[in-house]
């Protein structure tokens, strides 16, 4: 409540005492006759008048406790009259003025219920409208008001037309709910159709969520499993499936696909791009293996190889040998180093051999676990993170191709890109990657959310032209959240989104710890949980998340730090809830799988009888 607020509450309280007052004075006796006259000064009375007023007192108090009735007349046969009924003490709402008095500035407001018109048909329409957006996915509650607020960026982008991109970025510190916000966001788009595509899990965050949705989770890394850049995927078989003119098309497209793949993870091995005369030696030899490889069978890197050991009149024709094996040596032996390099370097073998699980493109939600590979190996972080994402890009556009066809349904997607420094260090083909898809997600059907932890994070990147491609991230997002953040990041923020400076302050508040004498074990810093959402220049929206406690347990992101006790316990739960369920199916299929059942052992003239008894 602001202080003019406190004033008019003031004023009303003075003007409502004052009225109950004079009601009282009315009701006694004489309130009617002339006033005694006053002596000395201005605004004091007489010692007589001072006397007066305590003998009716006196008298007042008297009467009340004679049980005199409210007429003033005697109880039984004597007795004096009372003057008047008692006085009736005033309690201002707010407390009585004064030290002491207990007055309060600030009164708590009533509890807030929302259902439909149908739960509470008796008292609608006697109900108050909040100016919350509750389009979208139900968020939390507002940080003042208590109204429920919703959002997300395809709903608002396609219903609310609150925005004009349907993209988010979130900035915040470690451990303030982040990645629980859109976890959320996650779970409520799936419920209405969405397709959730978390394109390289790095911690994982998202695989037990996704799991529980009923989606797919494909790991990917040294040992747990690879993918086969040159599988053209769902696009192959979308392109196979709609046939025709439409068909070769998408068969042109899924070509410059795995070539850019295959040119971005040659340029994460040497460190600089591709020359111009490799891509096009490179491009000359896949076509020459999808013309010579038969159906039902991918073509993998180490065909690349062997093409280019054997050197067909197709692929020399684009090296301008004219027939000299030196020159063609001399024109494809780089790229057959660097194809090595691949195969048999720092990547490994994930690149090397068949997918080992392809993206199911009718799955309810995709999650490509990438937390098994190593915070020190970067490239294969980075080759990782590109393959995932053309593999899932690539899912996207054979929906739509098909879509477009008339043989599927139209369907939505969200991406989600978490810890984006990470990917955006590891290579600079995901900045150009990331920066085209936030240009041309509205054509492609597609909404995302990108979680960083500042502003700072583009300015570790390598070149000038990656920095300003980052930054214009934030620029041309539809929503920007902003979790718990130094006041020195939220000023460099508010000149890009415009924050004002009643923002700047609530947002830099979130980002202080729990005090020193918190005592239990599980405090929370007063920031977690608690979001702003800004939207072009419209004033910020606070919101408070509580989760659920099935959230809490889908989206642990402490899991390290569980105590081993903990863990063993899950463990034992976790068996004897196993060993039940498997004691129900054999009931399930026969009586004579338990013990005591016909047959089994224990049962009258069966095996073993008397082993079950007690």
């Amino acid at each position: 409540m602001s202080r003019r607020d406190e004033k008019k509450a003031e004023l009303a309280d003075r003007l409502a005492e004052q009225r109950a007052r004079a009601e009282l004075e009315a009701k006694r006796p004489g309130a009617g006759s002339p006033r005694p006259e006053k002596s000395g000064r201005k605004g004091r009375v007489s010692r007589k008048e001072r006397k007066e007023r305590k003998e009716q007192e006196k008298r007042e108090k008297a009467g009340y406790e004679a049980g005199l009735g409210e007429d003033g007349g005697r109880q039984g046969g004597g007795g004096k009259k009372a003057a008047s009924r008692p006085r009736e003490p005033y309690v201002p709402p707010r407390g009585w003025y004064g030290a002491g008095g207990g007055r309060v500035g600030y009164l708590d407001p009533p509890t807030m219920w929302r259902a439909t018109t149908v739960q509470a048909c008796g008292m609608w329409p006697f109900a108050a409208g909040s100016g919350s957006p509750m389009t979208g996915v139900p968020l939390g509650q507002h940080l003042f008001t208590g109204a429920t607020v919703c959002g997300d960026p395809l709903n608002w982008f396609t219903r609310a037309r609150y925005i004009s991109n349907p993209s988010l970025f979130m900035l915040g510190m470690p451990g303030l709910g982040k990645s629980t916000l859109v976890n959320r966001m996650l779970i409520g788009l799936s419920a209405t159709g969405v397709v959730p595509l978390v394109l390289g899990d790095l911690k994982p965050d998202y695989a037990d969520t996704v799991r529980a949705l009923g989606g797919q989770v494909i790991s990917i890394g040294r040992g747990r499993g690879g993918i086969n850049v040159l599988d053209p995927g769902a696009m192959g078989a979308a392109a196979a499936r709609i046939g025709g003119e439409a068909g070769e098309v998408l068969k042109a497209e899924t070509h410059g696909r795995v070539l850019n793949m295959v040119a971005a993870l040659i340029t994460i091995v040497r460190g600089r791009p591709m020359d111009d005369h490799e891509q096009s030696v490179l491009s000359a030899v896949l076509h020459h293996l999808r013309e010579r490889t038969p159906p039902g069978r991918t073509v993998l890197l180490p065909d690349v190889l062997r093409v280019l050991t054997e050197g067909p009149d197709r692929v020399r024709a684009v090296t301008l040998d004219r027939g000299d094996d030196a020159r063609y040596r001399d024109a494809v032996d780089p790229l057959h180093r660097s194809l090595l390099g691949i195969l048999d370097g720092p990547l490994g073998d994930t690149f090397a051999s068949e997918t080992s699980t392809r993206i199911n493109p009718d799955a309810p939600a995709v999650c490509i676990d990438i937390s098994g590979i190593g915070e020190a190996d970067t490239q294969l972080t980075a080759a990782a993170m590109l393959a995932a994402w053309s593999d899932g890009l690539g899912t996207v556009a054979a929906s739509h191709a098909l879509a477009d066809a008339g043989l599927e349904p139209r369907r939505w997607f969200f991406t989600v890109l978490d810890e984006l420094w990470r990917p955006l260090r590891a290579a600079s083909g995901i900045v150009d990657r990331i920066d085209a898809l936030t240009r041309l997600n509205r054509s492609l059907g597609l909404g995302d959310a990108k979680i960083t932890h500042t502003l700072k994070d583009a300015e570790a990147l390598g070149t000038d032209a990656d920095r300003a491609k980052a930054r214009g991230f934030v620029e041309r997002a539809g929503m920007v959240v902003c979790a718990g953040l130094p006041k020195a990041e939220m000023e460099d923020l508010g000149k890009v989104v415009g924050l004002s400076r009643r923002e700047i302050e609530l947002v830099s508040s979130w980002s202080s710890p729990p005090g020193w004498g918190v005592s239990g074990d599980h405090e929370e810093p007063p920031g977690r949980g608690r979001f702003l959402i800004k939207v072009g220049g419209r004033p910020g929206i606070p919101i408070k998340v509580a989760i659920t406690d099935a959230e809490r347990r889908l989206h642990n992101t402490n899991t390290r730090w569980t105590p081993n006790e903990e863990r063993v316990e899950q463990a034992v739960e976790q068996e004897l809830a196993h060993t039940a369920a498997q004691v129900a199916r054999a009931a399930q299929e026969g009586a004579y799988a338990t013990p005591g059942g016909p047959g089994g052992p224990g049962f009258p003239g069966g095996p073993g009888a008397g082993r079950w008894s007690a």
